[in-house]
């Protein structure tokens, strides 16, 4: 599906945005985490062996909360599946993702040692609220 220009316009801004998985028992598990766009995928960047990460190896579906930073009534949801996960250019995007959201290189909170994946989301359902 095509992206609408109102979610690559969110996805392209520090815009919060809550991912969901789904745990190995069914439960929903959500984690607020820094979001980015290719301009046809939504892209998230986080930490192998993450939570969030072993629940889209085992089941790839997944829903996304973005909210407007300049109106917190305002968001998208966007439900899909992750496509592609890879480490390579992990620690690039979370240099970028850093500089979007603060303005500052990464401070690499957990060390450097861990390893960046990013996770390449296909949107097969879009609404939003405000």
């Amino acid at each position: 599906m095509t992206l609408p220009d109102t979610l690559l316009d969110l996805l392209r801004k520090p815009s919060p945005c809550f991912l969901s998985t789904i745990m190995p028992d069914g439960s929903p598990q959500v984690t607020e985490t820094w979001v980015d766009t290719d301009g046809v995928n939504v892209i998230i960047n986080t930490v192998v062996g993450y939570v969030k990460v072993r629940n889209v190896e085992r089941d790839p579906r997944v829903a996304l909360a973005i909210q407007d930073p300049e109106n917190p009534f305002r968001y998208i949801q966007v439900r899909g599946r992750v496509t592609n996960m890879t480490t390579e250019g992990g620690t690039e995007s979370i240099e970028a993702l850093s500089q979007k959201y603060t303005g500052r290189p990464y401070p690499w909170y957990g060390g450097r040692d861990q390893q960046r994946i990013v996770l390449t989301i296909e949107a097969t359902s879009v609404s939003g609220q405000g």
